[in-house]
């Protein structure tokens, strides 16, 4: 039982110390994730000569009720320059399973955000998040998505090949 205990402990070291992340940073979510909740993630200082992949992490339980999540992405740059993307990301197959990662009833989701960028200003950048959703014909989004229980932000170094 011991040397599969220390097989166990010496497998994950290994594993968690070839990780490429520089940043991750996670929220929870109070029973739902309001229409106007927007998330920020405040980053470090990061390398300019570097390349970097960012990636928006969300937990989400059997309680959300759709298939798919748009989200509005903001990268607010040191000296003022925003830049605002919509995006859509697929969170269950065609056959309702959910695409995530997890056992039991929380999936967490490690979702592209952007490739291969590098931090060239001096200075802290923001990320914001807020999540889009809308009924099927309605114009009103959805003012309590229920179901999402973290969101998170993450940053890894870009691996060159």
């Amino acid at each position: 039982m011991n040397k599969v205990l220390a097989f166990f402990l010496i497998t994950i070291f290994f594993v968690s110390c070839e990780s490429n992340t520089v940043y991750s940073e996670i929220r929870a979510m109070d029973d739902h994730w309001g229409a106007e909740e927007v998330v920020a993630f405040t980053l470090p200082q990061l390398d300019s000569l570097k390349q970097y992949n960012l990636f928006v992490n969300i937990r989400n339980t059997n309680e959300y009720k759709f298939n798919n999540l748009f989200l509005i992405v903001s990268m607010n740059f040191p000296h003022g320059k925003t830049v605002t993307d919509t995006l859509e990301y697929r969170m269950a197959n065609p056959d309702g399973s959910w695409i995530g990662q997890g056992i039991g009833d929380v999936k967490e989701n490690k979702l592209w955000y952007k490739e291969n960028v590098r931090f060239l200003e001096p200075g802290n950048y923001t990320v914001t998040i807020g999540q889009a959703m809308r009924n099927n014909g309605e114009v009103e989004g959805v003012t309590k998505l229920e179901g999402v229980t973290d969101v998170g932000f993450s940053i890894e170094e870009a691996t060159i090949k």
